[in-house]
């Protein structure tokens, strides 16, 4: 078995700081040509935007030489400590967060992608974990990110290695993709039959009257309380007797019903709330309004997400579209209280409305999209094996366990 040798990032690379915003300065969704790397956008070796946000030209010039250029390595430094991302081609010149790092100028016989990798194995990981650990805000300064240590094989062999791991994100992010086509078939399909009642059929149905506008004869406006309820089943800290999986916000990716991953969990730090499978996840804090999921499994999941069940099989699918609606999302942000981390509340968002269709639409409606959520939640499952597989592949490949020689020529 081969053994390779180890070395400091400090030895083969340079590493430099993001930046602060300037006081007064803020960030925009109008795009601007200053996109803006978050810590959040930093995960699983990639750097991944879902929601985009810009520096205002005014604001650009204090922050310009804290760039990140493709090819970058980008490590988190606070919060979600040691998730790290290669910077891609089209975030070439984007801003960094001051709660990330870059590791520039590496050593010719570095691979940037396999560095990356190396980063993100469990030895690296706890080595970050353990440096940032101990303070009120755990950070991993500079200095730290210096000490890290990780194996250098010969290039070729990071190369290999970078190559058979990089297979597996590959189909990872195939999947991705079919989830977010499936979700915005879900959301289109909402929208026409739902909101502009356009289902098939529809020119065969007359308008009445409703609290919310015209709809079609046959349909009913109800409370959302009236077809689903907010589920409290507590889960107090301390051991459990047998792992669970556990579900917190960060794994709820965001304007997305599939999760992004979860933990196993068998001790508990603080309560947390039991959920079922089908059911919808809600993030009750104000950062979190836009996540939400339809759970695949039974679990754990944050106290501060709200958990919805439908109260009938027949309304399940429209409970969770309305749920996951961008009005619905707009109506927790606008009804939340609390002055420093506002937060969602049942009994004001049950109050919320929503248009039953009736029996014959509902049921074409349901089997339509519990088609798609079920394609989905395969694709879910489907990622974290490979997810799984890639990483127990990782320390293995990392520490010659399983040879990655490059082939003869």
């Amino acid at each position: 078995m081969a053994i390779f040798p180890m070395a400091c990032i400090a030895d083969i690379a340079e590493v430099k700081g993001g930046k602060r915003m300037p006081a007064n300065a803020f960030l925009v969704k109008t795009p601007t040509s200053h996109p803006y790397v978050r810590g959040r956008d930093i995960r699983y070796g990639k750097i991944s935007i879902d929601e985009p946000m810009y520096v205002r030209d005014e604001d650009f010039e204090p922050i310009r030489r804290y760039t990140v250029n493709r090819g970058d390595v980008c490590i988190t430094i606070v919060g979600n400590i040691g998730d790290v991302g290669i910077t891609p081609p089209s975030l070439h010149g984007a801003s960094l967060t001051e709660n990330a790092v870059k590791l520039v100028n590496l050593r010719e016989d570095i691979d940037a992608r396999f560095l990356a990798f190396s980063l993100l194995a469990p030895e690296a990981q706890s080595q970050m974990k353990r440096s940032a650990a101990g303070a009120a805000q755990p950070k991993l300064g500079i200095y730290k990110v210096n000490e890290i240590r990780v194996a250098v094989p010969p290039l070729p062999v990071q190369q290999r290695i970078a190559g058979i791991l990089s297979a597996y994100d590959e189909l990872i992010e195939n999947s991705q993709r079919r989830i977010k086509i499936l979700e915005s078939m879900a959301r289109a399909l909402y929208r026409e039959w739902f909101v502009h009642f356009r289902f098939p059929g529809h020119e065969n149905h007359p308008r009445v009257a409703s609290s919310l506008g015209e709809i079609p004869q046959g349909w009913e406006v109800k409370k959302l309380g009236d077809v689903a309820e907010g589920m409290r089943r507590n889960v107090p800290k301390g051991h459990l007797e047998e792992p669970k999986p556990f579900v917190g916000l960060e794994h709820i990716p965001r304007r997305s019903l599939a999760l992004d991953a979860w933990e196993t969990i068998t001790d508990l730090g603080s309560n947390k709330l039991e959920f079922k499978k089908g059911e919808v996840l809600f993030g009750k804090i104000r950062p979190y309004f836009h996540k939400v999921s339809v759970a695949p499994f039974d679990g754990l999941c944050s106290a501060d997400t709200i958990v919805i069940r439908s109260r009938r099989a027949e309304h399940y699918v429209c409970v969770v579209a309305c749920v996951f609606s961008d009005a619905f999302v707009a109506e927790a942000s606008a009804t939340a209280n609390g002055a420093k981390m506002p937060r969602a509340n049942w009994d004001v968002l049950k109050k919320f409305p929503i248009v039953i269709p009736n029996g014959e639409v509902a049921g074409r409606f349901s089997g339509l999209v519990t088609d798609i959520l079920a394609k989905q939640q395969a694709l879910i499952f489907q990622i974290q094996n490979l997810r799984r597989t890639r990483d127990l592949l990782l320390p293995r490949l990392l520490s010659g366990q399983i040879e990655a020689r490059p082939p003869e020529s």
